[in-house]
């Protein structure tokens, strides 16, 4: 029988609407007979009226069923079936614009994906196309394509539309882009959910999951940091990133080595750097990363560092625990968290790493360095 947290932690995370628990367990409303992630923004049930269930199938065999607002029976952070043809028209030709009929055409209503890309992304689907084209457009002004050939073959009818365009993007005019430095981000998918990276030319500078809430908070510090203009494209580093994050998430590699880029205050990147060196399979409380970053007494401080750690999984937050072996906080949700490190230990098969957690499977992650 899987063991779920205290009620009294389950009571206080559905009454928040706290997707930090998706995964962790699902209630049961007796009043409605339908069940709910513990992130539902549904109107919240009277705790005498909730039951808990560690998985779906639980909930299905005790006669509820899954309700329509926070679909429970899709695996957390996927991206809905819907949304993948809006993805897939882009990339057939990032370089065409794409109208609302367009959309339509698709089966899709223009509203739902707008509030969806924009609740997922940061973004409208509109912006998204938007920031493609001109990415697509500053990569081939610099490969020395004509300007008008440019202008023309990205959708804009004049030059001066695009012109306007691209400088309010990237601080420049077209003519003067040659040298313009950019942060490109593309999503990727994967076991565990959708991710969205970035990278210029030489570092890889962000990954996160995309339904993480700091996610516009993160892309206002890469603003702030390296003060460059924000645009979706590719690169040689996202490829690399692409190509190491697959082998990771096979078994096949235990160490990246893509080039990292990830400003911050001294005390942020000693943090970061410790966290670097916990090898893979291994934990370490945030007593004893305090310790090997030189400040003992900084716990809370070493926590909060990692919770803005802007590159997740290969600068590795989730390697870090409790004290007594309890998983702590993450950013990516717990689940996530478990699940990276039953990888890395090697106890479950990535096929299924995505799926709700079993509490009956949860183990204690002892430190590896000793206790603090």
């Amino acid at each position: 029988m899987a063991r779920l947290p205290s009620r009294t932690e389950m009571e206080r995370a559905y009454k928040r609407s706290d997707d930090r628990y998706d995964g962790l367990f699902f209630l049961g409303v007796r009043t409605t007979g339908i069940f709910c992630r513990p992130s539902c923004g549904a109107r919240k049930p009277l705790a005498k009226n909730v039951d808990f269930f560690a998985t779906a199938r639980e909930a299905l065999f005790a006669g509820y069923r899954p309700c329509k607002r926070c679909t429970p029976m899709a695996a957390v952070g996927e991206v809905p079936s819907w949304v993948k043809p809006l993805f897939s028209a882009v990339e057939r030709n990032p370089e065409e614009r794409i109208t609302d009929a367009d959309i339509r055409a698709l089966g899709i209503d223009p509203a739902r994906a707008r509030r969806l890309f924009h609740k997922t992304y940061g973004m409208t689907f509109q912006a998204y196309c938007r920031s493609r084209r001109l990415g697509q457009a500053l990569e081939r002004i610099r490969q020395g394509t004509n300007l008008d050939d440019v202008t023309l073959g990205h959708g804009y009818a004049s030059y001066s539309g695009f012109r306007d365009a691209f400088t309010k993007t990237f601080g420049t005019t077209p003519g003067k882009a040659g040298a313009t430095e950019s942060i490109l981000v593309c999503w990727i998918e994967s076991p565990l959910g959708p991710l969205i990276a970035g990278a210029t030319r030489k570092h890889l500078v962000l990954l996160e999951f995309t339904d993480r809430r700091m996610l516009e908070t993160q892309f206002d510090t890469l603003r702030k940091r390296f003060k460059l203009p924000i645009v979706t494209g590719d690169n040689d580093i996202l490829k690399h990133m692409r190509r190491e994050l697959a082998e990771y998430f096979s078994g096949k590699r235990k160490r990246f080595t893509v080039p990292l880029a990830y400003p911050g205050s001294l005390f942020q990147r000693r943090a970061w750097e410790g966290l670097l060196s916990i090898p893979y399979g291994t934990t370490r409380s945030y007593e004893a990363l305090a310790v090997t970053i030189g400040s003992p007494n900084a716990q809370r401080a070493v926590g909060h560092a990692n919770g803005l750690n802007r590159i997740a999984i290969i600068i590795p937050c989730h390697r870090v625990v409790h004290k007594d072996g309890s998983l702590g906080g993450y950013g990516g949700g717990l689940w996530r968290k478990q699940a990276l490190l039953e990888l890395e230990r090697g106890e479950r098969p990535l096929s299924t790493a995505h799926e709700p957690l079993d509490f009956a499977r949860q183990r204690t992650f002892k430190d590896a360095g000793g206790a603090a």
